[in-house]
């Protein structure tokens, strides 16, 4: 099945004399040659993020002579990033991603047309962004844009590169309906509950794991535009580093999905789950939140309530609140009953996400005096 690439007047229809160097190794390649290195210099990619995903597989799309490349990411460089998200580097520390990103993709190939685009990818500009790009590849952190960036593939017919990571483990496939496989939905048909699944900001992940998921999705994006080998429609390649080992999982097309199935209730990028907050560290209007300087000065003035950490034991282990109870937040509910509901709790996490929802979780049950600590102890060891 020959991938159709979309056709743009600007590009050119042969290799200069320096990409014919830059390009050898490719060149020899039977499959590829001068025709599949045309094929690439005419493609187009749109990555969704530039984190630890993102990062790998701009830089291999990048060497490998993609004619366009579009970046979505509206996040700047943090210290925690460089563990894992290869793009960047110290001196980009509390700079723009997108910037950092460019200069390092067009060090690494000056001959790829790197379009920015620096802003969060939402129900409301996605299908803008997506539209002229031949294919994205879902970079992403959190279910929502996961999601979307399936949802506006499915309605623009365009096959998307999936990837996920979490500790020692990650996953990649190709979504694409139109070619004859399922959806991200068919994996995932709905939300997973509200602090069932960690994300690498919660659980942690080891740093060289992106690179060889993000790897992946950029060999992926290549075989489909070169039309080499087999695109893996309906299967889902998982990956445990831990074992050294790969396993293939059959993924067939969900008959009765939401959205690719054969009656479709979703018709539209704007739906339950595109349009849930995609931030860990975003909260209800309605919620009270409190910063963790304002933590500090409460506990040092003889704070009389309960300061709750919903984190994981381990994490617990490696840096606390002194005086605070741990409460790991899948434990919440059975400990409803034994928290005071006439004294004033705070709660807290890493970041301010499962914080957040033990704090609703709380309201819920019937307890008044709760408040959020924005930031968690991320925020309150910066502080420090």
């Amino acid at each position: 099945m020959a991938f159709p690439l979309q056709t743009f007047a600007a590009m050119p229809d042969d290799l200069s004399p320096a990409e014919l160097i830059r390009y050898s190794r490719h060149l020899l390649i039977p499959e590829v040659g001068v025709t599949g290195q045309l094929r690439l210099k005419n493609a187009s990619v749109l990555l969704i993020g530039t984190g630890a995903l993102g990062s790998p597989a701009a830089l291999y799309l990048a060497a490998a002579g993609i004619g366009r490349l579009g970046l979505v990411d509206a996040d700047v460089v943090d210290a925690s990033n460089l563990q894992r998200q290869v793009l960047h580097g110290e001196s980009w520390i509390g700079k723009p991603k997108l910037e950092s990103a460019a200069a390092r993709l067009r060090e690494a190939n000056p001959n790829v047309r790197v379009e920015l685009h620096p802003v969060r990818f939402t129900p409301e500009n996605a299908t803008t962004i997506a539209e002229s790009y031949d294919i994205l590849l879902d970079g992403s952190d959190n279910f929502p844009t996961r999601f979307l960036t399936n949802d506006t593939a499915f309605f623009l017919r365009k096959p998307l590169i999936y990837g996920a990571i979490h500790r020692f483990e990650g996953q990649t496939g190709v979504f694409a309906p139109h070619l004859g496989g399922p959806c991200y939905r068919c994996l995932l048909p709905q939300m997973p509950a509200a602090g069932s699944v960690p994300s690498c900001q919660e659980a942690g992940v080891l740093g060289v794991l992106p690179g060889i998921i993000g790897s992946l999705q950029a060999m992926e994006t290549l075989k489909l535009i070169l039309n080499v080998g087999t695109v893996p429609l309906g299967k889902l390649t998982c990956y445990n580093s831990l074992q050294s080992a790969f396993r293939t999982l059959k993924l067939d097309r969900d008959p009765q999905c939401r959205l690719c199935g054969n009656r479709p209730e979703i018709y539209d990028v704007k739906n339950a789950e595109t349009l849930a907050a995609d931030r860990c560290d975003l909260t209800p209007e309605t919620m009270e939140s409190i910063s963790t300087r304002e933590l500090r000065a409460i506990l040092n003035d003889n704070f009389e309530g309960l300061l709750i950490d919903v984190r994981e034991p381990d994490e617990y282990a490696v840096a606390k609140i002194e005086g605070s109870r741990l409460i790991p937040l899948k434990s919440l509910p059975d400990q409803l009953g034994s928290l005071p509901k006439d004294q004033e709790i705070l709660v807290h996490c890493k970041a301010g996400g499962r914080s957040a929802r033990a704090v609703q979780l709380l309201l819920d049950h019937g307890f008044a005096r709760v408040k959020n600590v924005s930031g968690g102890i991320d925020a309150w060891l910066t502080d420090s």
